[in-house]
């Protein structure tokens, strides 16, 4: 699988902060962080916050609770790609940890340091965690300060007070899979998982470019509801999705793009959503704040057919990535699949992190060339996000003061990405094109753009 599948950006946690066991002697002992408490930590002593409150209390520390765990190989394949500063050799035992707030009023106090609030009309970062912004604008829309602030005390008593248990980080990805019976499953697991990838065949690429540092933008272009409702039903009316249209889109917008080597199948990747798959637990049936993220591979011709046979091979091709993202949701070898694909990008993350930190200490030498790889290529074109409906999480009449009629994702992305969105907001088809303006030949890239927004309107509107 190409590179590209590191495409996607790590999931920000804050709280649950990504470290090594090495790093953890830098912070304080018993998380004294807060900008207004101080620290009276003192090694044999039982240590204590001082409070600023006017009743200047005392809170034993023992309400802090620190839980830890980790990384999974899937979150390790979006952690260490996204480091942007640090060094760090330990790469096999990286954790969260997690350390619980003393009071509801540091709670809020953190939370507070890591939310920023804009009032701008240029193009932000991308919000990709859609169910903690609704929820978000359903307490800001619904509540009031008096109410939000019991809320918060009732829950941190709940979760943190003096007489609760710790609370559980939700486990990794991996250890939630259900796992191969015996050493001959696992043994099987891997030779099919093998045969699989040698499948891949991909021979297009976007013709890439160095040396300049990242740059990302998002172009965006939204359809109005009408346009949407008629593009939906058209899309129906062919037994497909827009999800499995935007798949061909990209399929013949490319073959209008460079129409190189016809011979060579288009190879696109997308995300699967794990969680249906995953074995029951009660930390994850408390939260949405964990990653649970495989891929599948669509597969297209790369020719373009003569102009009287267009739309009907457009359709066609549609079905086609319907009928392959189908079976790999549905196909029983998709967890043991996704499970050895975790454990490949963890491995390549690890791989890539310490290239990475040897060339910020100068030792950096090139490794001896790799075997010369045998038969077809299986490079990516590019990545699809399909977030599909998304005024399905955005319950809008939950927070009616608050309008929303813009969303921009993906503006996040780590050097040379490059991802194509598509979803629905606010009634409308959104379809949006984030790549690193750096890293490719942008005179490619635009004339791409452009016929993707020609092929839409040609086959989806026209």
């Amino acid at each position: 699988m190409s590179s590209a599948l590191n495409d996607v950006d790590p999931i920000a946690m804050r709280r649950v902060r990504p470290t090594s066991i090495g790093q953890l002697g830098f912070q304080c002992q018993m998380n004294c962080f807060a900008s207004n408490i101080k620290c009276r930590c003192s090694p044999g002593n039982a240590a204590v916050l001082s409070s600023t409150s006017s009743q200047e209390t005392l809170v034993e520390l023992s309400h802090i609770h620190r839980t830890e765990r980790k990384m999974g190989d899937t979150e390790l394949s979006y952690y260490l790609p996204a480091r942007e500063s640090g060094v760090n050799d330990i790469y096999d035992d990286i954790r969260f940890v997690y350390m619980s707030p003393h009071s509801a009023e540091q709670a809020l106090d953190e939370a507070g340091s890591n939310l920023e609030y804009r009032t701008q009309t240029k193009d932000g970062d991308g919000m990709a965690l859609h169910q903690f912004a609704n929820d978000f604008f359903g307490l800001l829309g619904t509540s009031s300060l008096t109410g939000l602030a019991a809320l918060l005390s009732t829950e941190w008593q709940k979760n943190y007070g003096k007489l609760s248990s710790p609370v559980d980080l939700p486990d990794a990805l991996e250890s939630r899979l259900p796992q191969p019976r015996g050493k001959l499953a696992q043994i099987a697991s891997r030779i099919d998982f093998e045969r699989d990838q040698r499948k891949l065949i991909g021979g297009q690429t976007f013709p890439r470019v160095s040396g300049a540092s990242r740059r990302t933008i998002v172009p965006t272009i939204s359809f109005d509801e009408n346009h949407t409702k008629n593009m939906l039903k058209r899309c129906k009316g062919q037994g497909v999705s827009i999800s499995s249209a935007l798949f061909a889109i990209c399929n013949i917008a490319w073959a209008k793009t460079m129409g190189t080597n016809p011979e060579m199948p288009s190879l696109m990747y997308s995300a699967l959503n794990l969680r249906p798959y995953l074995l029951a637990n009660k930390a994850l049936n408390d939260s949405y704040w964990f990653l649970a993220i495989g891929y599948f591979n669509i597969i297209l011709p790369s020719f373009l057919p003569d102009s009287d046979h267009v739309v009907a091979t457009f359709w066609h091709r549609a079905r086609v990535a319907k009928n392959q993202s189908t079976d790999a949701i549905k196909n029983s070898l998709t967890v043991s699949r996704s499970r050895e694909m975790a454990r490949e990008r963890g491995k390549r993350a690890k791989i890539w992190a310490k290239e990475d930190d040897d060339k910020a200490r100068g030792i950096w030498r090139a490794p001896p060339p790799a075997p010369k790889k045998t038969g077809p290529p299986s490079n990516a074109l590019i990545g699809l996000s399909l977030l599909g409906n998304l005024d399905g999480i955005y319950k809008h009449s939950a927070f009616s003061e608050i309008k929303l009629d813009t969303l921009t994702t993906g503006s996040r992305q780590r050097a040379g990405g490059m991802l194509l969105f598509g979803y629905t907001f606010v009634g409308k088809l959104w379809i949006s094109l984030g790549y690193d303006r750096n890293g490719f030949d942008n005179e490619v890239v635009e004339r791409f753009w452009n016929n993707v927004l020609t092929c839409t309107e040609d086959f989806l509107i026209n």
